[in-house]
């Protein structure tokens, strides 16, 4: 029996989309669905509007008014970073819904900041008031919340489309089903606990459940993103660092650490020794004022301290913030969102960014404007799908399709924090995931995949662990998807560093598609097929 477990009381609801994630893609999935007449269910691992990377800060938007200059220059300054990977077609329109998607914000009552001059800064949000917002809305639209209730696998029906979900709720133990018409994945990117900011939730659940319904990814290379934090806090809100300077202990300048390439230098300095901060260049009375008003969280963990981190030094660390602000996540196939699984549409850092960003994060203003974009498209794509499926629909023959750290094929036992352990120790490290190298890249993935392969022929875990027991699974595959295709582009492009390739090859300038479980595979897909692709 193809089941989660049997509890003492189990949910079973029908809708015509099930959103999955409950962040800023979730949200505005759900109210683009609602609004185009379908019937919403939406359930988060967390509270929805609390949860997430985004409810925990403010989020930069990458909102630029319709002014063909101003465009233009949006567009032009990211293209090299990124690889030149991005596509002008999807930035144009990922710049066109932001537009429209901020200023209904506004016009149905969100408060935006104001500057020092009275003007409405629009290119902000406070993630608490955003998240709150957008719960209301939501629940105002007619969506159903199903809160800490996270989705652990697929529903299928007989043809391979996607046809709901099962999971668990949290806190009662209680066994949920929704059977929908189609399925928006919007769970985020995955940071492995690494304990940035807001990502506790966020370990690539969804692309594991993706990827065991059929669907493929691209740009997993793009992954090895990692912020600036406070060594003794989670906080990796990094823009307030471009007023650093970095010092060794013994106050010595670290040369190069606050240029466009100081990560690495910090990185390559953190492997042997500490890294200091202080915010002292170019700093004025003004400008320490509006870095408390626009990022106060940012500020708390140091007055706590009694460190002023405008004067005083203070350690850092680099945090890994894996696919959350990298740009890899789960391909799409069409302006629709839609996946290459029939019933199945994905959204926000679940996704692919790499149509807008490249190769190289878009940082916070980027994603949040993939985000409510990629939202509102999937969810309006998928309530048209579902509608046109009729009635007879939600009456399909449906069977889970999870399988890794669910239910298990085997009679050996796994522990699911030894399996999470094991994969950190593979991703963490700078000379690992960040400095990459075949050697490097094939000696954790002869690791990884012994890892997989124990998870998948060990037994299903009991009903305590079936959480983190999914959430090991889905690093461990993530993981894997990762350096196979950090293996494959054999250059260093974007945010993907090869240190026995250093250069950028003008013959790898293609996306990396990847897929797969048991066997991952990784092929190179041709910017002009893709673009031809996604504008029929």
């Amino acid at each position: 029996m193809n089941s989660i477990h049997q509890h003492a009381s189990q949910i079973n609801l029908t809708a015509d989309v099930l959103v999955i994630g409950g962040g800023p893609a979730g949200t505005w999935a759900a109210w683009s669905a609602a609004s185009n007449g379908a019937k919403v269910v939406l359930v988060d691992k967390g509270y929805c509007g609390t949860s997430g990377a985004a409810a925990a800060s403010g989020n930069g938007v990458w909102y630029i008014p319709p002014e063909p200059e101003q465009r233009e220059a949006a567009m032009a300054s990211r293209e090299a970073m990124g690889g030149f990977l991005a596509d002008r077609h999807w930035m144009t329109r990922v710049l066109d819904r932001t537009y429209d998607n901020i200023n209904s914000l506004a016009d149905e009552g969100y408060r935006f900041s104001v500057d020092a001059n009275g003007q409405v800064i629009r290119r902000s949000l406070q993630g608490p008031e955003y998240m709150r917002f957008m719960r209301k809305r939501i629940k105002q639209a007619g969506v159903k919340i199903l809160d800490h209730s996270p989705a652990l696998e697929l529903l299928v029906d007989a043809e391979g489309a996607v046809a709901g979900a099962k999971g668990i709720n949290r806190q009662s133990g209680d066994s949920w089903t929704v059977k929908a018409g189609a399925v928006v994945i919007a769970t985020g990117g995955c940071a492995f606990l690494s304990k940035a900011l807001g990502c506790n939730v966020l370990t690539g659940d969804g692309y594991l459940m993706a990827a065991e319904a059929g669907a493929d990814f691209s740009g997993m290379e793009f992954s090895n993103a990692y912020a600036i934090s406070p060594a003794f806090s989670s906080v990796t809100k990094t823009r307030y660092y471009d007023w650093a300077s970095f010092t060794y202990e013994d106050g010595t300048v670290i040369e190069g650490a606050g240029s466009k390439r100081g990560r690495s230098v910090i990185a390559k300095t953190l492997l042997n020794q500490p890294v200091y901060a202080r915010l002292d260049q170019n700093m004025d009375e003004e400008t320490k004022a509006w870095m408390r008003a626009s990022q106060p969280n940012f500020f708390v963990v140091f007055d706590r301290a009694g460190i002023d981190p405008f004067t005083q030094r203070f350690p850092i660390t680099l945090r890994l913030e894996g696919t959350v602000r990298g740009t890899g996540g789960i391909r799409i196939a069409d302006y629709t969102c839609a996946t290459s699984v029939s019933g199945l549409y994905a959204a926000g850092d679940a996704a692919t960014r790499e149509l807008i960003c490249g190769g190289f994060t878009g940082g916070g203003s980027h994603n949040a404007a993939w985000a409510m974009s990629s939202g509102y498209w999937s969810g309006q794509s998928a309530a048209n799908y579902a509608i046109s499926l009729g009635e007879q629909a939600k009456q399909r023959s449906v069977q889970g399709v999870g399988v890794a750290g669910l239910h298990g094929e085997g009679h050996q036992k796994f522990s699911a924090d030894e399996a999470i352990a094991a994969t950190q120790a593979e991703v963490f490290p700078y000379d690992r995931n960040l400095f990459r190298s075949d050697a490097g890249l094939s000696a954790s993935l002869d690791r990884l995949n012994h890892l997989w392969q124990e998870i998948r022929h060990s037994h299903a875990p009991d009903d305590t662990q079936i959480v983190r027991s999914r959430e090991a699974a889905a690093m461990v595959a993530t993981a894997r998807w990762m350096y196979n295709s950090g293996l494959q582009r054999q250059e260093t492009r974007g945010m993907h560093k090869r240190i026995d390739y250093p250069q950028q090859d003008p013959n790898q300038q293609y996306r990396l598609r990847s897929g797969g479980l048991d066997q991952i595979w990784v092929k190179p897909e041709s910017l002009v097929a893709n673009r031809e692709l996604v504008t029929v």
